[in-house]
């Protein structure tokens, strides 16, 4: 691929790239309503673990940990 080529490649991606900028920018949806009324959006809701689902993941990495150490004290 010659530098011409490649530039004239570049090119079209720009092009492409503007086109996709300029149908997002124009189209209306609910978010878009919502951040023009009020300045900002709505933040997303942060999902929450259980007690019982942190356990598993702290056992889980305390597993994870307890068989490095392993390893690494077989390697010495």
């Amino acid at each position: 691929m010659t530098r011409h080529e490649i530039i004239v490649a570049l090119d079209q991606e720009i092009q492409r790239l503007e086109s996709a900028r300029t149908l997002i920018r124009n189209s209306r949806d609910v978010t878009a309503d919502i951040s023009l009324r009020n300045g900002h959006a709505k933040p997303a809701m942060r999902r929450h673990i259980s007690p019982e689902g942190r356990r598993r993941i702290i056992e889980a990495q305390r597993r994870r940990w307890a068989k490095q150490k392993k390893e690494d004290a077989k390697g010495k």
